[in-house]
């Protein structure tokens, strides 16, 4: 029996962190809202608005909120571990909510890939489709290793504090350095793992209340990054841009690392008000539907967005150049658009994100954790490759590996059915 959003919010315990929720909801709010601001699609393809106006990189310092959502992730994965403490249960816990939606949205477009390249319509704004959509996969497959490794690092932050932080990040810094200063091929791709996980450390930091000086936190990472862009070889841009020879993002630099610094310092330093807001009835109520939805809103949201692009292609609706008074003026009524379709996606696939009602228990533990690497793997080659040319075995690289997109779909599929394999029922 599913329990509704008021009675959960009702029955939420004084002692929850209500406003690490909150934070949960907003961060994933400001990346949808952000890729449905930069997509700027006209009738000869899609492009990046960042790129059309580069001015307005600047705001991506604001509106780069990923690591937000890793650093809550962090708090919540002590917590869970903690109270969960065998490998094997504490990866299935955390994961079976994540993976349920992401391979459901995996076989629907996989399937309509296949369908439409054999009617011979996967050319144009469909085309382009089929390569975008999987893109927010590399998200799901960092959160991956994040849970994956959430053991080990919860033990060094328990033994070292500070220095487990440190540690990381001095390893992202080593990278930078044998990447831009010795030109090592391929070490970039090794912040993929430091910087994220140092971002997701300081959540450990946070749920251990050792984040006793955010303001110093967000000077230290805003004047790092300033000083990164202004006199490093590093982007403005904290998004990933077309074409640019070095990016932040893809893979992760010391400066977007400094970035994550100030935003969490930033979020830590309203965590008074942010406490308040959050407990208040409506609001709290908001934050819990908001949650139960997140991952099949984030899922779906290009593929709603490219809908309404196909929709106005389709009508004969001419599209605007980007940037031009008359695209400003028709953005509100796209933005509209995209998140009522996102609505109605939500409605249709939100029951696979549902938690089980019996969490299961048991199992092998090194099962487990080869399920979640094929998982993790197979998410990331597929958010490279996308779903064009399935047939054909479209191949892409992932670091130094050409992965295919068959092969992508069958390591995803295999790692979920072995984090999601039957344990023993909890009596």
């Amino acid at each position: 029996m599913r329990i509704s959003a008021r009675e959960l919010a009702e029955g939420t315990p004084a002692s929850r962190d209500r406003y690490v929720d909150l934070l949960r909801v907003v961060s994933l709010g400001v990346v949808v809202l952000g890729h449905w601001l930069m997509a700027a699609v006209t009738q000869d393809g899609v492009g990046n608005l960042l790129a059309v106006v580069p001015e307005l990189q600047a705001a991506t310092w604001a509106l780069q909120v990923m690591p937000v959502f890793f650093f809550v992730g962090g708090f919540a994965h002590a917590l869970a571990y903690r109270s969960r403490p065998r490998y094997a249960d504490f990866l299935r816990a955390r994961l079976r909510r994540l993976l349920r939606p992401t391979m459901v949205f995996v076989a629907v477009w996989g399937a309509a890939a296949l369908v439409l390249q054999v009617a011979g319509a996967d050319g144009g704004l469909t085309g382009v489709a089929l390569r975008l959509v999987t893109q927010p996969l590399w998200f799901i497959g960092i959160y991956l290793a994040m849970v994956a490794f959430t053991p080990p690092l919860l033990r060094a932050h328990e033994r070292y504090g500070w220095g487990a932080f440190a540690g990381l990040a001095a390893a992202a810094v080593l990278v930078d350095a044998a990447r831009f200063a010795a030109g090592v091929p391929y070490v970039e791709f090794l912040n993929f793992a430091f910087v994220w996980l140092a971002v997701h450390q300081l959540g450990f930091l946070r749920a251990d209340g050792m984040i006793r000086r955010p303001a110093l936190l967000a000077a230290a990472g805003l004047a790092g990054a300033g000083l990164l862009v202004a006199f490093g070889p590093y982007p403005l841009s904290m998004v990933g841009m077309p074409g640019e020879k070095v990016s932040n993002m893809a893979p992760p630099t010391l400066a977007l690392l400094c970035h994550g610094l100030w935003l969490i310092g930033a979020v830590e330093l309203l965590r008074g008000p942010g406490a308040r807001f959050a407990a208040r009835a409506r609001v709290w109520r908001a934050v819990v539907a908001a949650n139960g939805i997140a991952m099949t809103a984030f899922l779906w949201h290009l593929t709603a967005m490219l809908g309404v692009y196909g929709g106005m292609l389709a009508l004969g609706v001419r599209l605007p150049a980007p940037a031009t008074a008359a695209w400003w003026a028709q953005l509100p009524l796209r933005l509209l658009a995209a998140a009522a379709l996102t609505a109605l996606l939500v409605a249709v696939f939100r029951r696979f994100e549902a938690p089980a009602p019996v969490p299961r228990t048991g199992g092998s533990g090194p099962l487990a954790a080869l399920g979640i690497a094929l998982a993790l793997l197979g998410v990331l080659g597929l958010s490279m490759t996308g779903f064009g040319g399935l047939l054909e075995g479209h191949t892409a690289t992932l670091v130094a590996v050409r992965v295919t997109a068959p092969a992508a779909v069958a390591m995803a599929l295999v790692g979920w059915l072995l984090v999601d394999r039957p344990g023993r029922s909890r009596s």
